[in-house]
């Protein structure tokens, strides 16, 4: 039998000054191949059902004496019951790679890159982080046909352990769209996430802070007709009350976007929440701003591009941080409160009707009979309604 000392000392042959392979045998046929170049590797010539084959069990010395000797034991016990194990280890190396393709992991990227990529880069990023993060450390090499409840539950209450409930929630929305992907690519048979309903905490239910009565209103928007910043997020803070769309609509807007003849902003479906095209009528107040600002940005593609380069919008942070300056805080106003402050005193100040306000607010509003409000809906009342907004609010200054 060969020891360590001697597997390390073995040479290949040499023949009229040639190197040539080496065969230094162990135990019970497995020995130890030298090739010419010094390569050496376990192993072992068997015969099956007629034929000769070799079956190679890994390199010395990264594979052990002991390592090759258990697995030459096994090999062994295969062909004693009837079993090829080259057949055996070329089905095994298959199985492994179906597992691999099969994984939570793969399917999660495939989904990500077949069913995001009209989603809003910021969404695009926090599902990264979730997926990263969360969910692939835990989940990542299972074959996610295998995945069970109990599983992703355990995964879930990790997050919701470090106090993430919202954000819990967000990842088992997450699962349960990457599972109804791998059923409809055939890579699993259900969603296990369906069985979880109720097993998490309730997030506790949070409004953006907004300012809603027409004494702070005006406050507000003296504040920002005094503010001194950049013509961009001056620009931005202006139009986030007259707008009032979701802050991610109003920095990614583009040139493009606006219908200059028809005086209005005419958003795409992709960039929506909702994924319907949406029209923003324009008041004089708005178009004026606008029209200031063109000299300046109109050459890029977006209506307030980034600080840090042209080719990207302004920063989420943008409006946020210009508030702060001015003195509002997250806990009084945020860019997103501009929306709920539109909302409640159109309705309660202005008297506008509630589904003309739902509609430009682009939130699902549905008719008596259950159908969704198209984008053009109302639109000559919006734009009469807007316009109205507009003077209210220059009338607040």
């Amino acid at each position: 039998m060969l020891s360590d000392a001697k597997a390390r000392a073995a040479k290949p042959k040499q023949v009229d000054s040639k190197s040539k392979p080496n065969k230094i045998t162990d135990s019970q046929g497995l020995y130890l191949y030298v090739a010419a170049s010094g390569t050496k590797s376990w192993r072992y010539d068997y015969r099956f059902q007629g034929r000769r084959q070799t079956y190679t069990y890994g390199t010395y010395p990264e594979y052990s004496i002991l390592e090759a000797r258990t697995a030459h034991l096994e090999v062994r016990k295969q062909i004693a019951h009837g079993i090829d194990p080259m057949a055996a280890k070329k089905a095994e190396k298959g199985s492994q790679a179906d597992a691999a393709e099969n994984s939570f992991a793969r399917v999660a990227r495939e989904w990500f890159e077949v069913r995001m990529v009209t989603r809003s880069k910021s969404h695009q990023d926090r599902t990264t982080r979730a997926i990263e993060k969360d969910l692939a450390p835990y989940l990542g090499k299972r074959p996610i046909a295998e995945i069970t409840a109990s599983e992703l539950l355990g995964v879930l209450k990790k997050i919701e352990a470090r106090g993430a409930i919202e954000t819990a929630h967000r990842a088992k929305q997450t699962l349960g769209q990457i599972f109804r992907y791998a059923i409809a690519t055939s890579r699993a048979d259900r969603d296990p996430s369906a069985d979880l309903k109720g097993a998490l905490k309730t997030p506790q239910e949070t409004h953006f802070s907004a300012i809603t009565t027409p004494a702070e209103v005006g406050d507000l928007m003296r504040a920002i007709a005094d503010y001194r910043g950049t013509p961009v997020v001056k620009a931005a803070l202006q139009l986030s009350p007259l707008l009032f769309c979701r802050p991610g609509e109003l920095r990614q807007l583009e040139w493009a976007d606006i219908n200059w003849p028809e005086a209005r902003i005419e958003i795409p479906a992709e960039r929506m929440k909702l994924r319907e095209p949406h029209i923003i009528p324009l008041s004089n107040q708005a178009l004026a701003i606008l029209e200031e600002l063109e000299p300046l940005t109109g050459q890029f593609r977006y209506v307030f591009p980034s600080a840090r380069g042209a080719s990207r919008p302004l920063s989420e942070n943008g409006v946020r941080t210009a508030l702060r300056t001015m003195g509002y805080d997250n806990s009084t106003m945020t860019p997103h409160g501009f929306r709920a402050m539109a909302r409640t005193l159109l309705d309660e100040v202005l008297g506008y009707r509630i589904e003309w306000v739902e509609a430009q607010l682009a939130h699902a509003v549905k008719d008596a009979n259950g159908r969704a409000y198209n984008r053009t809906k109302y639109l000559a009342q919006r734009a009469e309604m807007m316009q109205a907004w507009a003077d209210y609010l220059e009338g607040l200054c």
